[in-house]
């Protein structure tokens, strides 16, 4: 026994310095808890502190809503005071123009009636000194009327005159225009003789040519008499036509009198089958130019340019309305047609 307490009193004794240290621990705890309760004990502080100051800013806030609210309010009012008051002054100066208008008229009127008055008070008093004045001039004018009543039977009877005069002249203008009736119908007998004697010859020219007719008071060559297919350029043959036509115009131009107004007029015609080329964009085109052509070529052989007119009609007056390739050869045609100019 005596050896095993030997043996347990050998042991160390720990405990004391755990006591130590978990004193020593406790204290630094501690400590740690009393410097931060401290710390949020200031901290407290300052955020009531804050609060506090917010709290009164926010009050300050409100009271100078309050009060900024309460000046719009007052300025609203100074302007609703300010606009009646104008609308009043506006009223007020509208008044006042008025009136002095009207003072003006008034004065205006015064002075017109002071100088009314002035002015008939002077007549009255000239009136009165003139009185026998008038006299002699209400009887210088009884002469003058006299005078002018003579006058006026004068104008009368002159009058009177210049319409027997008038009515000489519509007799004569209207004689003048039965003369020129006849006169203007004698001509048109002259023309239609010349043209029976033009017919005539060309008949003696054509004769015997089956693709050249007489239609009524037009002489119709067939186109292919003159023309190539499509083509405005007068062939070899058709030249020879023209040149024998030209001769008869020559003759016919010595004969008609310079004072007889007449033409001849050249009708270029197609077929109704439609033609597009860069030259000849339609039938039309195509008429115009080999109507013009005859022309050019008649001014060549010596015919006066201001006795002939070129026409196109295109396909727009068939002689035959068929469709067959007779009716087509008859409707391409050159016709010509003696008229007045």
């Amino acid at each position: 026994m005596a050896l095993v307490r030997g043996r347990t009193s050998e042991r160390p004794n720990f405990w004391p310095g755990y006591v130590d240290a978990l004193s020593s621990l406790l204290l630094v705890i501690i400590f740690l808890l009393s410097m931060f309760m401290v710390a949020q004990f200031f901290l407290n502080q300052e955020i009531l502190g804050r609060d506090s100051a917010l709290q009164r800013l926010n009050a300050q806030i409100a009271e100078l809503t309050d009060l900024l609210q309460l000046e719009r309010a007052n300025s609203e009012d100074l302007e609703l005071s300010i606009a009646s008051l104008s609308a009043t002054l506006s009223g007020v100066e509208s008044e006042r123009d008025s009136l002095q208008s009207q003072m003006a008229g008034l004065g205006a009127g015064i002075a017109e009636y002071d100088s009314t008055l002035a002015g008939l008070e002077s007549e009255l008093s000239a009136e009165r000194e003139l009185s026998s004045e008038a006299q002699a001039q209400v009887a210088l004018l009884n002469q003058q009327l006299a005078a002018l009543r003579q006058q006026i039977g004068a104008l009368e009877a002159a009058l009177e005159a210049s319409e027997l005069r008038d009515t000489e002249s519509r007799t004569q203008i209207a004689d003048l225009g039965r003369r020129l009736n006849v006169a203007l119908a004698q001509r048109v007998q002259d023309l239609s003789r010349y043209r029976s004697d033009f017919f005539g010859r060309l008949r003696q020219i054509l004769e015997g040519r089956s693709d050249v007719q007489v239609v009524g008071d037009r002489f119709v060559f067939q186109s292919e008499v003159l023309f190539d297919a499509g083509q405005a350029v007068i062939s070899a043959e058709g030249q020879n036509q023209i040149n024998g036509l030209a001769s008869a115009i020559l003759e016919l131009e010595q004969e008609i009198p310079s004072d007889i107004p007449w033409v001849l007029r050249i009708d270029g015609h197609t077929d109704r089958r439609p033609i597009s080329t860069p030259q000849f964009p339609s039938n039309w085109e195509l008429s115009a130019a080999r109507a013009i052509s005859v022309a050019k070529l008649l001014v060549q052989q010596g015919v006066s340019p201001n006795r002939l007119v070129a026409a196109g009609f295109g396909e727009f007056a068939p002689l035959d309305p068929g469709e067959s390739d007779e009716a087509y050869r008859r409707n391409r045609r050159i016709e010509f047609k003696l008229t007045e100019g």
